[in-house]
């Protein structure tokens, strides 16, 4: 029986624990935390000692998800949200990286075209084939980088938190 003027609790929906917030979004409850210290999401309170977020933490997760895979460090991303919390995002740092992206995606489909061109090529050998030469001038001229390995040396727990880990 509700008394008179006492307000209803909210259902635990609108505020899951950091375990289903983790479980939803597939982001790991460390990250989560690591996310949180790092001022990019908040909780709203505590279930015991499980932090619990309001409902649109998922939103912000996805902000966050969508930035990364764009190329965004998590500083950057910081500065997309507004204390009060509002999304504000500078236009100019989103063209920016827009611009960014274009000239990766340039460099990427040269190196496909050059490697698909001397993996047919009749030349007999590599060395001879003026495309594939091409590559090597660009390469020695370092407008033709490895990409970042995937995974570097023992990443420190610092740094498997920042990639999402």
């Amino acid at each position: 029986m509700r008394l008179a003027g006492a307000a209803m609790p909210k259902p635990a929906m609108n505020f899951p624990d950091i375990a289903e917030v983790a479980r939803r979004s597939g982001v790991p409850a460390s990250t989560l935390r690591f996310y949180e210290d790092k001022g990019l999401i908040a909780s709203t309170g505590r279930r015991g000692l499980r932090r619990l977020f309001d409902a649109a933490v998922f939103e912000r997760l996805a902000l966050i998800a969508l930035a990364r895979a764009s190329g965004f460090t998590l500083e950057e991303i910081g500065t997309m949200f507004c204390a009060d919390g509002r999304v504000a995002i500078d236009r100019a740092m989103l063209s920016a990286k827009a611009d960014e992206l274009d000239k990766t995606m340039r460099r990427l489909r040269a190196m496909r075209d050059g490697l698909r061109h001397a993996a047919v090529c009749r030349a007999p050998s590599h060395l001879e084939c003026p495309t594939f030469r091409k590559l090597l001038a660009g390469a020695a001229a370092g407008t033709i980088r490895a990409p970042e390995p995937a995974v570097k040396a023992k990443k420190s727990r610092k740094a498997r938190h920042e990639a999402g880990r």
